[in-house]
């Protein structure tokens, strides 16, 4: 190749670099004096690498004074924040109030005890009250007491049979069947064995024939799963020779982990004070006297109460309830029957309800059992006013019920709380019931026939301080808006109205 023809290929080499080089246009080259966006980048000749410092740069430098005083500024600031949290850590736990331990509480104490002494007239019968539990469970009953049930002619003690159920009833399989879903409902099951219930005396004199078959019995009936007995005429029960084998056949060797079977007692006529010592004489776990239907005073009825608080554990509190009769004989009208259920309900003691007691049912002329009412909850289109109007008063009944119930079992004070009593008249009264750090409440009711102002105070003895003012948790009392604001200087109650007021604890 010649020296003319490698120079043309050199040219032409150079002539497709710098083509290369130009700038892209899609028109072809620009004018003169444009750049088309092109960018010049300054490449530099040797990349640069940033290695940091050196082991023996870093020792250098860390040796050096200024850094030594840093590091041990930190670490003693470090070690002063420490030990201040520590410090105030252990200030605020030792300055806190302790919390009051938890009383013993058992099943019995938890919530209402329900009554169903006639199981034709509440449910049609065993099967019946298999099927009424749920709506039992809704009111938040904690205990059934059921019957008697057992078989025997009044008077007669040849007839007896404490471990047969009357067929009218129901079957033992029955009884059985009633009990599972009952226990599935956390339900506890207690068993009226009250030999002679239909006659004049119910013991039938007292004889040993009587109470070893009772023994035998409770010893059947708790193998079986029942979950306590009842008897009545306690006072009278507890002085047999006996006795201690009763007891010791329902209560039994005792654990922390078994469920405890309780022994229940009904006493009629006899003073608070005496009731206080048959709990204690008589072993029983729950005693349920007449002393509310007894005592209307209500400076007599305030006095039950301080007699019997210290032992709340043992003490049910019934209207009617200790001779099986509904609360309306004694409640008759629908405002009273809304106050004695709130005064039951906060009492310090168990709650202790016939059937019916939630809707106001009411007592029919001689012996027999009134029937249970169940349209509360059902509409019934062909009903007249009236009806209409019976059966929403019975709901709004239930409905109390209910939130008395509940309000019960969730608040510590009215579970197990202290109590204090406030006012006493002769158709009021008025007490105060706390627990710990728990809210506070307290019950005012009047069922007298006109208004009542009381003037709750405490005495500074007692150790607990009244506020000025409380909040209006539950009312009967149209002048007394629930969450309203009360002077408890002075409360003025309409008559048969009843009202729980609310305060919190504050230190």
């Amino acid at each position: 190749m010649s020296k003319d023809t490698e120079i043309d290929m050199e040219e032409v080499k150079l002539n497709e670099v710098d083509q290369e080089k130009q700038p892209m246009t899609g028109d072809g080259p620009s004018p003169a004096g444009e750049t088309n966006g092109s960018v010049k980048l300054k490449v530099p000749d040797d990349d640069v690498t940033f290695t940091g410092l050196s082991k023996e740069e870093l020792m250098k430098v860390a040796g050096t004074p200024g850094w030594v005083r840093t590091r041990w500024v930190l670490l003693v600031l470090f070690w002063l924040g420490w030990i201040g949290m520590l410090a105030g850590a252990i200030v605020i736990i030792v300055q806190a109030p302790r919390c009051k331990p938890i009383p013993e509480m058992n099943w019995w104490n938890e919530g209402p005890l329900y009554q169903i002494p006639d199981l034709e007239a509440f449910s049609g019968g065993m099967k019946g009250l298999e099927a009424k539990l749920d709506q039992l469970t809704q009111i938040k009953v904690k205990g059934l007491v059921l019957g008697p049930l057992h078989t025997v002619q009044a008077d007669y003690v040849e007839t007896l049979n404490l471990k047969k159920i009357n067929p009218l009833v129901g079957s033992h399989e029955d009884f059985e069947a009633v009990l599972t879903k009952a226990h599935k409902k956390s339900i506890s099951v207690i068993l009226d064995l009250t030999p002679n219930y239909k006659g004049s005396d119910p013991w039938f004199t007292g004889s040993n024939e009587v109470v070893e078959k009772l023994i035998d019995a409770a010893e059947h009936w708790i193998n079986l799963g029942v979950d306590g007995i009842k008897v009545s005429a306690l006072n009278i029960a507890s002085g047999f020779v006996d006795w201690p084998k009763l007891r010791a056949a329902v209560q039994g060797n005792r654990t922390e982990d078994a469920k405890k079977r309780a022994l229940m007692g009904v006493v009629a006529g006899i003073p608070a004070l005496q009731v206080s010592q048959l709990v204690n004489v008589s072993g029983v776990d729950l005693v349920v006297p007449d002393l509310l239907s007894t005592n209307v005073d209500g400076v007599e009825r305030i006095k039950a109460v301080d007699t019997l608080y210290s032992q709340q554990s043992s003490v049910g509190w019934g209207l009617g309830a200790s001779k099986l009769e509904p609360l309306s004989k004694v409640a008759t009208t629908p405002d009273l029957q809304h106050l004695y259920q709130l005064l039951l309900f906060t009492l310090p003691g168990t709650p202790v309800f016939t059937y019916g007691d939630e809707i106001g049912l009411l007592p029919v002329n001689g012996t027999e059992s009134p029937m249970m009412i169940w349209d509360t909850d059902a509409e019934s289109p062909n009903l007249d006013e009236a009806a209409k109007a019976n059966r929403t008063e019975r709901s709004n009944l239930r409905s109390w019920f209910k939130s008395l119930s509940e309000l019960r079992g969730k608040e510590r004070s009215l579970l197990h709380g202290d109590y204090y009593p406030l006012n006493s008249s002769t158709s009021s009264l008025a007490f105060l019931r706390v627990w710990d750090q728990s809210e506070r409440y307290i019950t005012v009711v009047n069922w007298g026939a006109k208004p009542s102002k009381l003037k709750l105070t405490l005495p500074p003895t007692e150790g607990v301080i009244l506020p000025e003012t409380a909040k209006v948790k539950l009312s009967r009392d149209e002048n007394l808006a629930v969450d309203s604001s009360v002077s408890l200087d002075m409360i003025t109650l309409g008559p048969e109205k009843a009202v729980i007021l609310q305060f919190p604890f504050t230190g």
